[in-house]
């Protein structure tokens, strides 16, 4: 994978967002969310890879595009084969609310450099680089904030972790703040709330919780890419769950996974703002265009690029019609 290919995936990301956006604070995340994946379906045909969709939409018999196993790209002749990882719309109610951090995201690897996450809850942990080497699951949330806090040389109650809002998670909000650290609950994106670790503006230091186990994976394409540390552990519901993942090759349920085993080898992650957040802004429309802002990463170089883009739509007709 050469570093052309990483600006080319922004485009793909680009489409996405700026189609969601479209139906931004309409109320209907499924429509919202279809948008977004009927214009990144698109946006793969013009990019010169034989790709793969590792974790997507959900099985073939769930979601008609950009399903697990699907075979995006031009796929000529010579075209370098990848492993792809995508959320067209990450953070539908966002969108469909208006609410900020909805983001569209893609990571890609060479082939069988991601983890063939089933679709099921992943403990998380995740911190920017300035804590790489302090955190480990197999400790308490309040032992992983001390130890986070002394690598930073801050006190824990200088911390902020990030938390989705959920019923699961009362006990863990608890302890947190036992410990003394500030919180800031989501209502959904953690693939955002993982990113934002890792980058100091933010004023995100860490990121705790269950979440699902495709957006692990993809988060750790990016945290990889910028130097910072993430553990992930799977947390099926059920039985099916479980055997679902011993079909996807996965046989210890207990495994501790670090971000260089959710996603290995060289990567590269590209995202762009729906609704503004943390690290991104939103798709900004005007007459007869709009603006777009992305961020691209490589793990092989570490480089980050943030991307602000001016769309003409008589220049660009496909982007009109979205």
């Amino acid at each position: 994978m050469d570093r052309n290919l990483a600006m080319e995936v922004v485009r793909v990301t680009e489409m996405a967002a700026i189609a969601s956006a479209r139906l931004m604070g309409r109320g209907n995340k499924n429509e919202s969310d279809q948008a977004a994946v009927d214009a990144m379906r698109r946006a793969f045909d013009s990019l010169n890879i034989d790709g793969t969709v590792v974790i997507g939409e959900g099985e073939r018999d769930e979601a008609p595009m950009l399903y697990i196993g699907e075979k995006v790209g031009r796929r000529a002749e010579g075209d370098p084969g990848v492993d792809i990882a995508l959320d067209p719309l990450e953070g539908t109610n966002l969108c469909a609310y208006g609410r900020p951090g909805s983001i569209s995201v893609v990571a890609m690897s060479s082939r069988g450099g991601l983890l063939n996450a089933p679709d099921t809850y992943m403990e998380k942990l995740a911190v920017g680089p300035r804590a790489r080497g302090a955190i480990d699951l197999r400790k308490s949330p309040t032992e992983n904030l001390r130890a986070v806090a002394e690598k930073m040389k801050v006190y824990v109650e200088d911390l902020t972790v990030v938390v989705l809002d959920r019923e699961r998670h009362q006990d863990l909000i608890k302890e947190v703040r036992a410990a003394g650290a500030r919180i800031r609950l989501i209502e959904d994106g953690d693939v955002a709330g993982a990113i934002a670790t890792c980058f100091e503006g933010t004023g995100v230091d860490v990121l705790m919780g269950i979440g699902g186990a495709p957006e692990g994976v993809i988060s750790a394409a990016a945290i990889r890419a910028t130097g910072g540390d993430m553990q992930g552990r799977l947390v099926p519901r059920n039985q099916g769950e479980i055997d679902r993942a011993k079909k996807m090759g996965i046989t210890d349920m207990s495994k501790i996974y670090t971000a260089e085993e959710l996603a290995h080898g060289e990567v590269m992650f590209a995202a762009t703002g729906v609704t503004s957040g943390d690290f991104l802004k939103g798709v900004r429309f005007f007459g007869g265009g709009c603006e777009t802002h992305s961020v691209v990463m490589r793990s092989k170089t570490s480089t980050v690029r943030f991307i602000q883009s001016l769309h003409k739509f008589d220049k660009k007709p496909g982007y009109a019609a979205i």
